[in-house]
């Protein structure tokens, strides 16, 4: 354990890093994630047909080879980003956005068609039945899966370290390599705390998803 006490300031560093991604990750996903759902049920083809688009590729792309484009792809086209931090921010929201849409997607098909057919006889349009009388049911039932995706969110910011991220990960694994023969502890450091990001999550799903069972 003096291990771990000893490279305590090392592990908290990768873990507020963890913790950065997945918050700023997290919260432009659920944007971006919830503009496509709009788009995918979206009168207009066109629309349903790019968020169709983005959404399978990305869903079904190795979240690595989405790190990859972005640093070795992209240049060579004249799109540049950051590397470090934002890369990562802008690989894992993409990434995630796809989840999140089908998420939120799979909610407004939940919601009873007469809902949105009631909004559209009293004159409302599509985005205002969608914002305004769709959106806030399926959201809601929709809470916890969403969770789910931002915990696999958490756990996917591990990709970040092979590409000059100094995330937990990345902290965990140098603290190995100065350690190894106590490599296995300096891991079960890294588990540790992603667990203290995951579990609490976790919990709040459940509780969420039983009042959403009761308030129905």
């Amino acid at each position: 354990m003096d291990l771990l006490a000893d490279n305590l300031p090392a592990y908290l560093s990768g873990f507020l890093f963890t913790l950065r991604l997945t918050v700023i990750s997290g919260a432009i996903a659920l944007v971006v994630g919830t503009v496509l759902a709009a788009m995918r049920v979206s009168p207009v083809a066109t629309l349903r047909g790019l968020a169709v688009t983005y959404v399978e590729l990305l869903r079904n792309t190795p979240l690595t080879l989405v790190f990859f484009f972005l640093v070795f792809v992209a240049p060579q086209f004249g799109v540049r980003t950051p590397l470090g931090f934002w890369t990562a921010v802008i690989a894992l929201s993409a990434y995630t956005s796809a989840f999140v849409c089908e998420a939120v997607r799979s909610g407004i098909n939940g919601v009873p068609v007469g809902q949105a057919e009631a909004a559209r006889a009293v004159g409302l349009t599509f985005g205002q039945t969608l914002s305004l009388v769709v959106l806030p049911q399926a959201v809601r039932s929709v809470i916890p899966p969403l969770i789910n995706v931002l915990i696999a969110l958490a756990k996917n910011t591990s990709v970040a370290a092979g590409f000059a991220s100094v995330e937990l990960l990345a902290s965990g694994r140098r603290i190995a390599l100065a350690n190894p023969s106590d490599a296995m502890l300096a891991l079960a450091g890294v588990a540790l705390f992603y667990l203290v990001i995951t579990i609490p999550a976790g919990l709040l799903a459940g509780v969420l998803e039983r009042k959403v069972a009761f308030a129905r």
